[in-house]
């Protein structure tokens, strides 16, 4: 579903990201984890064409963007509505409801009829446990509601990856649980997803895949269970020692 061939993004005099490659297969759960300031931030805006990489491509259900050919405008709208984005902040707009919210991407990008985007709006926040709340503005929500408006919001484009930046990071620890849920759900129905975060438990539990990155590079990848009980980098074992 996503393959990333050497990636390259450089900010200055700093190379932020050195010739990433990745590989993530239809339905599969892989969450990045790292030191802050290692790149995994600019790794997903370069996903989502929201950083433009120097070099690499980026296939996604084999539709590549080559970076080093400066693509487009329009390829570059084009390859943005394969991905969908959740930040750490929420980045509602707080003139609408959360239904309105969710509504205006489809309607914008997709140009779908009002009544059709307000269906799907409404099945999405009801799917995300919002049900009771569509019609609240972004003041009137925790930031757990929020941030679920946020998911709601990315689904509502009907990408064939979600991606994830810290999420649940901006929010109170008693919020973070229904957040989690709401993506763990996304994980057992076969949403392909990238997630970069600092929770470990939900990385054990969800992913089918661990990325430990750093310094603008992949250091250690495995399954979850390898990954956290016998790293075999000596900087992920530093690392992991320092979080647990």
């Amino acid at each position: 579903m996503l393959i990333v061939e050497g990636l390259r993004k450089t900010f200055g005099d700093r190379e932020v990201l050195k010739g990433v490659h990745l590989t993530v297969k239809k339905g599969e759960v892989v969450v990045i984890i790292g030191p802050s300031g290692s790149g995994k931030t600019t790794l997903l805006r370069c996903l989502n064409v929201l950083e433009m990489a120097d070099e690499g491509t980026v296939t996604i259900d084999g539709k590549q963007l080559q970076f080093a050919n400066k693509p487009s405008k329009k390829e570059i709208i084009n390859f943005r509505r394969l991905t969908g984005m959740v930040f750490q902040a929420y980045n509602l707009f707080p003139h609408m409801t959360a239904l309105e919210n969710v509504m205006e991407g489809p309607m914008i990008v997709k140009r779908i009829n009002k009544h059709e985007a307000k269906e799907r709006a409404e099945q999405l926040l009801t799917k995300v446990g919002l049900k009771d709340q569509m019609h609240m503005y972004p003041f009137q929500l925790s930031g757990g509601q929020q941030q679920r408006v946020g998911i709601a919001r990315a689904l509502a484009m009907e990408p064939k990856v979600l991606l994830f930046d810290e999420p649940t990071s901006a929010l109170d620890p008693e919020l973070v649980g229904e957040v989690l849920k709401v993506m763990k759900d996304l994980a057992n129905e076969g949403m392909t997803m990238v997630v970069v975060t600092h929770e470990m438990r939900f990385a054990r539990e969800v992913a089918d895949e661990v990325i430990f990155f750093d310094e603008g590079m992949i250091i250690e990848r495995g399954h979850p269970e390898q990954l956290f009980t016998h790293p075999k980098h000596e900087r992920t074992q530093q690392f992991l020692r320092r979080i647990q």
